[in-house]
């Protein structure tokens, strides 16, 4: 939970524009301590896959990232929506799609999801880049779709889907 609170801490102000905006709470370790024990539950529950991200060189170290597959459906569905963040200091090094590529395969693999949604503000060049690099595809577009840093912004609509999908016991 320290980790983390260092991560969110340290990359406030990076992630302040694509992101809802914050409760002071969000940046204490009482409030991590607590998420991360809901991460925990979420995972065991298969609701959720909740990630800290550590750089390979370093893992005692600073986190350099958080993915997150969250609304994990089964049923008529199998999917889940991708979310992601990195430290600000380490964007442009291909680490994010790296992670994300681990994480698709996990999802298409062991997690036995069909399709991966994931949206991003039509401004964000470098998520859209890697997004299309793991091979999402635009789905749609969506007006006042999330409230981003205090407003409703429009997001772009991706999805990526496992095109060799066969039912499992998951």
């Amino acid at each position: 939970a320290r980790r983390v609170l260092a991560y969110v801490v340290e990359n406030r102000e990076h992630l302040a524009p694509w992101e809802p905006e914050r409760a002071e709470a969000y940046f204490t370790l009482p409030f991590w301590k607590a998420e991360l024990r809901n991460a925990r539950r979420e995972s065991r529950s298969g609701t959720a896959l909740r990630l800290v991200l550590l750089q390979r060189a370093d893992p005692e170290g600073a986190v350099a990232g958080i993915v997150n597959l969250r609304h994990v459906i089964r049923g008529a569905l199998f999917g889940a929506i991708l979310s992601y963040s990195l430290d600000g200091r380490l964007t442009g090094r291909g680490l994010m799609t790296e992670a994300l590529e681990a994480v698709t395969a996990h999802a298409f693999g062991p997690m036995g999801l069909h399709r991966l949604e994931a949206s991003h503000l039509p401004e964000n060049e470098r998520s859209a880049s890697v997004l299309r690099r793991l091979g999402f595809e635009k789905v749609g577009f969506a007006p006042d779709y999330l409230r981003i840093a205090g407003r409703w912004r429009d997001h772009v609509l991706t999805a990526r889907v496992h095109p060799g999908w066969r039912p499992t016991s998951a």
